[in-house]
């Protein structure tokens, strides 16, 4: 029996990475494992209305800038068995969320450490940041051979503790996915500036000849921390700019968080995946992954996860800030029968390996092993 931790974001905290870890630590603490959530917070919260969701498996809670959550975020981890740390540079406290090396120094146990970004051009202090996560760690995942060879190139990390571990799927619509008359174009996720729904709206403006129309459905709360400062203002300026180029029936802002059972529907509605974010750096995306284990054809932009994943036939890759492109992609695909047929059967190869069930064994592998070496 093995006692997992886990330290990261968590529901009801909404976020990819909160997302990712309850998806991990479902799939992963079965009949025979047991599992400690340590949750990571900008700030503390009222307790005393749990998420259902979240189960009794959160112990405890690490605050940013709070050195008493420090210790007891590493004493809960300590009794476990191995700690599995998610890594994003805006979860934890500090300059570039350098409180995580506290609670990873002060480990006893094995920690392996889940790294969702690994910048192309770093800062100084960046950089400085993950070598040394890297090297508190006892094992380094990252999702993409690119991440993987990002980090030899930039970072000099040892590579042989880094192990390649696909993002885990739900295959939350793949019974329901099938081509159909409809023309509909869905982005989804948390809302924020970099994701670069303008350039999805001007795209969409350029597709206004095509029969039956077609719809862009942009799903998804606002990111809470560009609420908390900016509002909603960067939702107000994509409708704005719908307006002014003449489309705004055809745009739908859809500002709920989707449940799994709505976005299985909604994804299953889609003949096309829009994911036109800005960043370059991008080396995982779980909409991405679901997007293509759906078996939805994909449009994104070029950075990492995409080039990697869509690269055997299950999307078009274009440049960034380029709705020309990526207008003409759309256009590809919504009026190509045989070419979406075709992206559909490339996706659904892609996605034998990625389950989260099939996910959770390669780390049961990975603690198997540091388990021996310890013992030896």
């Amino acid at each position: 029996m093995t006692h997992y931790g886990f330290l990261s974001t968590f529901p009801p905290t909404r976020c990819g990475l909160a997302t990712f870890t309850k998806s991990l630590s479902d799939a992963l603490v079965g009949h025979d494992d047991e599992g400690t959530v340590v949750r990571a917070l900008d700030q503390p919260e009222d307790r005393g209305r749990p998420d259902p969701r979240a189960r009794s498996r959160v112990r405890t809670d690490l605050i940013a800038g709070d050195s008493l959550s420090t210790l007891r975020a590493t004493m809960a981890l300590d009794a476990c068995d191995v700690a599995i740390v998610q890594h994003e540079y805006g979860i934890y406290g500090g300059r570039d969320g350098d409180q995580v090396l506290d609670v990873l120094a002060a480990l006893s146990i094995p920690a392996i450490v889940v790294l969702h970004t690994v910048l192309v051009a770093p800062t100084p202090h960046q950089r400085e940041v993950l070598i040394e996560v890297c090297r508190l760690a006892s094992v380094v995942v990252v999702m993409t051979t690119h991440a993987r060879d990002n980090l030899a190139a930039i970072y000099a990390v040892d590579l042989a503790r880094v192990h390649v571990v696909p993002h885990g799927v739900q295959h939350v619509a793949l019974r329901d996915t099938k081509p159909h008359n409809g023309r509909r174009v869905v982005t989804w996720g948390l809302l924020s500036p970099g994701k670069g729904i303008e350039w999805g709206i001007r795209a969409m403006a350029q597709l206004a000849d095509i029969t039956p129309n077609v719809e862009y459905i942009v799903a998804g709360q606002t990111h809470p921390k560009v609420l908390a400062h900016a509002g909603e203002s960067y939702r107000t300026m994509l409708a704005g700019l719908a307006g002014d180029l003449g489309i705004e029936s055809s745009v739908r802002m859809d500002g709920r968080y989707l449940e799994p059972p709505q976005l299985a529907a909604l994804i299953a509605s889609a003949d096309v995946v829009l994911l036109p974010y800005d960043s370059v750096d991008q080396a995982t995306s779980g909409v991405l992954a679901e997007a293509v284990a759906a078996g939805v054809p994909v449009v994104a932009t070029a950075f990492p996860h995409a080039v990697e994943l869509l690269s055997s036939g299950a999307g078009i890759v274009v440049p960034h800030q380029n709705p020309d492109a990526t207008a003409q992609a759309l256009r590809e695909i919504i009026t190509g029968t045989s070419v979406a047929d075709r992206m559909r059967e490339a996706a659904l190869r892609e996605t034998n390996e990625t389950t989260w069930s099939a996910v959770a064994d390669r780390y049961r592998a990975v603690t198997a092993r540091l388990a021996a070496d310890r013992a030896a």
